[in-house]
């Protein structure tokens, strides 16, 4: 269930449903999913759903994964990259093998300690993780030409707006109430912030603090 037949399969059903970036399909055709799910899950791990990886947070469906991983990486393709919310670190291994660096951070300690040897035994060495609050930012590191994040707050975090580029800087992000949620680009021209709707999304919802 994890042969290179299985995962063609995934790619090209998300080539029918818009995908068109190769680095972003070969990223998919690439990483290992079935690493980032629980054994017991590994047999779905290259269908397009979202699987559950434990303490409330899923691995987000392969087409979400894509299409918002292919928003961030459009040219002119970011040098840094924000992402809020590491997760079992599926995304941003991802994204890893398009930017040059990736900035990562996750509110919860047990899935950092997961995510950071399982990045590193796939020697993705330009990831940097952090345990920290999402809604903050990593201020010491902006700005960042991508912020991509994985949870959905119920309005933008201002801090993140400011850590963006002002030079065409772009946000992804899923915004509203859970089973209502727009996904946005935001790009950001100086002081003034451009936004355009992705579609409408499901995604957990943000949560502040650490844990």
């Amino acid at each position: 269930m994890t042969s290179a037949r299985t995962r063609d399969r995934l790619v090209q059903r998300l080539k029918e449903q818009g995908i068109s970036d190769h680095r972003v399909l070969e990223q998919i055709r690439s990483v290992p999913r079935h690493l980032f799910v629980d054994e017991a899950l590994a047999s779905r791990a290259y269908e397009d759903t979202a699987l559950p990886i434990g303490l409330g947070q899923t691995i987000s469906q392969p087409w979400v994964v894509a299409r918002m991983t292919e928003a961030i990486v459009a040219e002119p393709t970011p040098e840094k990259v924000l992402e809020i919310g590491t997760g079992c670190g599926y995304q941003t291994a991802v994204l890893a093998g398009i930017v040059p660096q990736v900035y990562s951070i996750e509110r919860l300690a047990p899935l950092v300690r997961r995510a950071r040897p399982l990045l590193r035994s796939l020697d993705l060495y330009n990831v940097h993780l952090r345990h920290g609050d999402g809604f903050e930012g990593w201020k010491r590191h902006a700005p960042f030409g991508g912020i991509l994040v994985t949870a959905a707050p119920d309005q933008v975090p201002q801090a993140l707006l400011e850590q963006l580029d002002e030079d065409g800087g772009r946000m992804v992000i899923p915004v509203g109430p859970r089973g209502r949620q727009e996904l946005l680009e935001i790009t950001r021209h100086g002081d003034q912030y451009e936004r355009r709707s992705l579609g409408l999304v499901s995604f957990v919802p943000l949560l502040g603090g650490t844990a």
